[in-house]
């Protein structure tokens, strides 16, 4: 039971991470549609709130992007820069590649800069970073399964032994000595499995 707390922090870290690598490559199509709408004469701010009615019909209305945009939207509503609202996108979905956006379409909206060439490289970058990631995905997709099914391998011995030898595990379960030895064997498994998942997960 003590290790459900931790256990539960672990898998959300883990969700956060996975939605900070969703909302990242929903995030280059929503440049697609913004540069896009750009291009068709569209505002800095209209090409953003366009943006979002494509990704509510590319993604649904309850994905990562639209709820994101939706936040940029009403930010764009009450008079509060683009740029900030971005930069603050990035922050809380915690994805560099928006921040580091955020960075630059400030610095080019001040100087009059480029902001479709801007949009281009940005989507240029973020492709190559999500092909290097899918690449490293494939290849070490065989040994992530393998770690899966090493990490469940002593649960299946514990639960057969158990099974077929009733009363075997009696005598490390209700003793001092027992319950130390098996509390020290949980704490190997539990390194064990965090080394294996940060082993496994590359972060590009």
């Amino acid at each position: 039971m003590p290790i459900g707390i931790p256990w539960f922090l672990f898998q959300k870290k883990r969700q956060m991470e996975r939605n900070r690598r969703i909302i990242g490559i929903q995030f280059r199509d929503a440049l697609v549609s913004v540069m896009t709408n750009l291009k068709a004469g569209y505002s800095s701010e209209n090409a953003f709130i366009e943006a979002r009615r494509d990704m509510i019909l590319l993604f649904g209305k309850k994905s990562l992007i639209a709820h994101e945009l939706s936040k940029v939207e009403k930010g764009i509503r009450n008079n509060v820069p683009l740029e900030k609202i971005i930069y603050r996108m990035g922050r809380e979905t915690g994805n560099s590649d928006i921040q580091d956006f955020a960075e630059v379409f400030a610095v080019a909206k001040r100087s009059g800069g480029n902001m479709t060439g801007i949009i281009e490289k940005t989507i240029a970058v973020i492709s190559q970073k999500v092909d290097v990631e899918k690449e490293i995905d494939v290849l070490i997709s065989a040994k992530r399964m393998e770690a899966r099914i090493m990490n469940m391998v002593p649960f299946f011995i514990i639960f057969y032994v158990g099974l077929t030898s009733p009363g075997f595990f009696m005598p490390l379960y209700h003793n001092v000595f027992g319950i130390i030895l098996m509390s020290i064997c949980m704490g190997v498994y539990i390194f064990a499995y965090l080394l294996s998942e940060r082993i496994v997960n590359i972060d590009v």
